[in-house]
């Protein structure tokens, strides 16, 4: 089976189309899925998604975009980490490209999100956006590697991946390893160690081609797998079987 390790199902425009997703992930072996926390007022429709559906798991965590809401606390994302369906913290990390500067709350706002991986166990879920040079440093500084997780949605260099690679983070490839024109993506792609490699869709964003600009969900995941395997000169078989057992071996708590 396939895993989306990074989606957004409880947002709205997907929340209530819920059954018909459901039923195409079925259609093509989408068996998991990863629901993202973007902040802690809407936290709760993650967790009434997860304990409906047991293929689904979450996460808990505030996204370093948003500016007007409540800060986390290493003590409040520990005690909502230990919920049994939340198997990491995020989403968190650095974003210079929505946000300009003055950005200290950001970088504090980071390291709280490591702090509360290292204390609870739990892996990260980071979000890199012109800011990657920051967002590796303050790993380093704090530590990040005695928790590891996930560079999501990777864009960056394959340098930045194998700074984060070093830490022990894993680099999951979303639908724009799909577009044409993600020259640098493809080269990621092709050079990732297999067993270092998740896939997602952070959808309801970036559907991958053939659906470019239309509304994503987590059956289109497959589709970020066959352009992985087409670039790597792999079936598609091996992307599936590596890119999920490395999503179970991540996320420990997500294990069947």
């Amino acid at each position: 089976m396939f895993v989306d390790s990074h989606c957004h199902l409880d947002f709205p425009e997907l929340s209530q189309d819920l059954d018909n997703i459901l039923d195409k992930m079925k259609q093509n072996n989408v068996g998991r899925a990863l629901c993202v926390s973007v902040n802690l007022p809407d936290w709760p429709r993650i967790i009434a998604l997860i304990e409906k559906y047991p293929h689904l798991v979450g996460s808990v965590g505030v996204h370093p975009d948003y500016e007007d809401t409540p800060e986390p606390t290493v003590d409040l994302l520990c005690e909502h980490a230990q919920h049994p369906k939340i198997v990491a913290i995020g989403e968190t990390g650095l974003d210079y490209y929505r946000l300009s500067e003055p950005l200290d709350w950001q970088r504090e706002r980071f390291r709280v999100h490591i702090k509360a991986g290292i204390q609870s166990g739990l892996p990260l879920i980071i979000h890199t956006r012109s800011s990657a040079e920051d967002t590796i440093r303050i790993m380093k500084e704090e530590g990040a590697h005695q928790c590891g997780g996930v560079m999501h949605c990777f864009t960056e260099t394959w340098e930045v991946a194998q700074a984060a690679i070093e830490q022990d983070f894993y680099i999951s490839l979303s639908g724009i390893v799909t577009f044409k024109n993600a020259h640098q993506l493809h080269e990621v792609a092709q050079k990732v160690p297999l067993d270092r490699l998740l896939i997602e869709t952070d959808s309801p964003y970036l559907a991958p081609v053939p659906f470019r600009g239309k509304l994503n969900d987590p059956s289109k995941v497959i589709h970020v797998a066959e352009k992985i395997a087409d670039l790597r000169g792999e079936t598609l078989k091996e992307i599936e079987e590596a890119s999920t057992d490395n999503f179970f071996r991540l996320f420990q708590k997500a294990k069947p």
